[in-house]
């Protein structure tokens, strides 16, 4: 089952996890200390990000996380909107890349937990 992707940008992440894990009752299955975190619940894939290229409280990206996709993709819809495609495991490999220190595994289940 695909998952709706949204990925936020913050300038207070600290605060942004606090408030996001109160209002989806789980905290965050990766977390990038002052920079990132990623919550995979049974529905939804939500990512915050300190990005300076965005203002606060905007939208960076949409997306689907999607079990079948083959390879991670990126286009552009109609509105300027960015949309991602990619698994689980494409994301992770992300992650990783960005931040080596990381090490984060996605669960087979699709809905991730604190390691």
């Amino acid at each position: 089952m695909k998952k709706l992707h949204i990925a936020l940008s913050t300038d207070r992440i600290g605060q942004t996890i606090a408030d996001y894990t109160a209002r989806l009752g789980v905290p965050p299955c990766s977390r990038i200390d002052g920079e990132y975190a990623l919550w995979r619940t049974a529905t939804l894939n939500l990512s915050v990000r300190q990005d300076p290229d965005c203002a606060p409280g905007s939208l960076r990206h949409l997306g689907w996380e999607d079990p079948e996709a083959t390879a991670f993709t990126r286009d552009t819809d109609v509105n300027g909107i960015t949309w991602e495609r990619f698994s689980a495991s494409h994301q992770a490999a992300e992650i990783n890349h960005l931040w080596p220190d990381a090490n984060y595994v996605p669960t087979d289940s699709g809905e991730d937990s604190t390691r």
